[in-house]
């Protein structure tokens, strides 16, 4: 297990026990644009199959961020569900919390490390992660059901729920 405390106290942990899996649940499939509607099932086979970072609050020890990597350990990891709590939100918390998944990573010899974001770069520029110079040599296999942006639910073969602004 890896652990880090920042100098205002609070805590970061890998230990996979400590997640409190229903609040991160809750969180990414209510708030995380990324994980809308994601069930509990596969929020927690994700964790499990994932190197998990926590970061705690120094007063109570209840969680206010999460992060994972899915990594093979030695030469590659992609970054996601990178979440902190609304409350905890404007304290630089995601940014130590990148840096220090960052810096964990290395001392594994891990040397690419990849994410995907629509609304965080600065945070992630912040410590390190650049734009990919060369996107054409990247290719996805995406099987992902559409989701609805509304409800968060998969939509069927039907027409797209649409809103009207």
């Amino acid at each position: 297990m890896f652990s880090l405390t920042r100098t205002d106290g609070h805590l970061l942990s890998t230990d996979p026990a400590r997640l409190d899996l229903d609040l991160v649940h809750h969180w990414l499939s209510t708030d995380a644009y990324w994980a809308l509607g994601r069930d509990r099932e596969t929020t927690a086979r994700a964790f499990a199959g994932s190197l998990p970072f926590g970061v705690y609050r120094p007063e109570d020890g209840s969680q206010v961020a999460v992060a994972r990597a899915v990594t093979d350990g030695a030469t590659f990891a992609w970054l996601c569900d990178v979440y902190v709590d609304r409350s905890a939100r404007g304290r630089g918390l995601g940014g130590w919390l990148a840096g220090a998944v960052r810096d964990h990573l290395a001392e594994l010899g891990v040397r690419r490390i990849l994410l995907a974001t629509n609304d965080a770069h600065q945070v992630y520029a912040g410590v390190g992660f650049t734009p990919l110079e060369v996107p054409q040599r990247w290719m996805q296999l995406d099987q992902r059901p559409p989701v609805s942006r509304v409800t968060g639910k998969e939509q069927s073969g039907g027409t797209p729920l649409t809103v009207e602004t």
